[in-house]
């Protein structure tokens, strides 16, 4: 099982991410006690059809949204990085970016897309971004976060090294643990629905978290209501 824990990180790469894999999980992790931080990677600037939407506006849409969607869930903090939507890259230079947070906010526990899934239960084509975000992090998390060799520079700045105990990938095709999310899914599709500019059909979305249809929303089988899953990675060592 695993150990209790105070803070954790939640580190994808486009405002929304956060809601769509874990928004039920945020919300119960926000209601036990845990201080939740998210990362959002990219600007989110390419998420429209809008022929005349600029990606300066569409940013500015999404981090608001973003803003919005965190504040109902309880989240504590959120943090936007400055990548282009579309072109993120498991980069030394983002890894950095990435060590320079988890410093700083010190979770225990992270969560992250699954950098292995190229396709979603075999059906859907996973966004290169989702992967780009979890290979970064997972890279970031060992052993550089947890070590005073790795970016040496921010340990001058005052950011110690931080080892992070667990992650949680979500998108996975792989999950060993589900989170009962029963009791928040009303909150989760709030939190949702605070991203107007990227749900085209609101009634559709809430039916299909609803009747169990999105395999993203529902437990393994003869599990609770409502649950989300993830692979879970022991990272202390």
């Amino acid at each position: 099982m695993p150990e209790p824990f105070h803070k954790a990180m939640v580190i994808v790469a486009h405002p929304d991410d956060p809601e769509f894999f874990c928004g039920g999980t945020v919300a119960t992790w926000v209601r036990e006690g845990v201080e939740v931080t998210y990362l959002i990677l990219t600007r989110g600037d390419k998420g429209t059809d809008d022929p005349e939407m600029t990606p300066e506006r569409l940013t500015a849409i999404r981090e608001a949204e973003q803003r919005a969607a965190a504040r109902l869930l309880g989240v504590h903090e959120v943090v936007f990085l400055d990548y282009r939507d579309g072109e993120l890259e498991p980069s030394l230079a983002l890894r950095g970016e990435i060590v320079r947070q988890v410093r700083r906010y010190r979770p225990e526990v992270v969560i992250t897309s699954d950098p292995t899934t190229w396709f979603s239960r075999g059906i859907y084509v996973n966004h290169p971004d989702h992967r780009a975000a979890g290979e970064a992090v997972l890279g970031a998390l060992f052993p550089a976060a947890g070590l005073a060799s790795f970016y040496p520079e921010q340990i001058a700045e005052g950011l110690a090294p931080h080892k992070v105990n667990e992650v949680y990938l979500a998108v996975t095709n792989e999950p060993d643990i589900w989170i009962d999310t029963t009791s928040v899914i009303d909150l989760k599709i709030a939190a949702l629905f605070c991203h107007a500019s990227q749900i085209k059909d609101p009634p559709a979305l809430e039916k299909r978290i609803r009747d169990g249809v999105d395999p993203r929303q529902t437990g393994p089988g003869t599990g609770p209501r409502y649950a989300e899953s993830f692979r879970r990675l022991i990272v202390r060592r």
